[in-house]
C-alpha cells in the first residue's frame, strides 16, 4: 500500500513538472516595442519620448513646472 502511494506521488510530481515545462516553451505574444521620437525639454534639455512630453505653441517641456517657468519668463 505504501508503495502505491509513493508511486502515485512520483507520477503526480512528474506530471506537474512536465505540464509546467510545456507551458514554458509556448511562445509569448508580447507586443513589439514601438520606437518613439526623443525630444528635448526647452528648459532643462532632458530627452524624453515625444508621447510623454508636454507640447505647447511655445515649445516642448518635460513637465508642468518647466512649462510654467518658460511661459512666465520674459521674452
Amino acid at each position: 500500500m505504501k508503495l502505491l502511494v509513493v508511486l502515485l506521488a512520483v507520477l503526480l510530481g512528474v506530471w506537474l513538472w512536465r505540464s509546467r515545462r510545456v507551458q514554458d516553451k509556448r511562445p509569448t505574444t508580447a507586443a513589439p516595442k514601438v520606437l518613439q521620437n526623443m525630444v528635448p525639454c526647452q528648459v532643462c534639455g532632458v530627452l524624453l519620448p515625444q508621447n510623454e512630453a508636454l507640447t505647447t505653441a511655445h515649445g516642448v517641456y518635460c513637465g508642468p513646472a518647466h512649462r510654467t517657468q518658460a511661459e512666465q519668463a520674459p521674452r
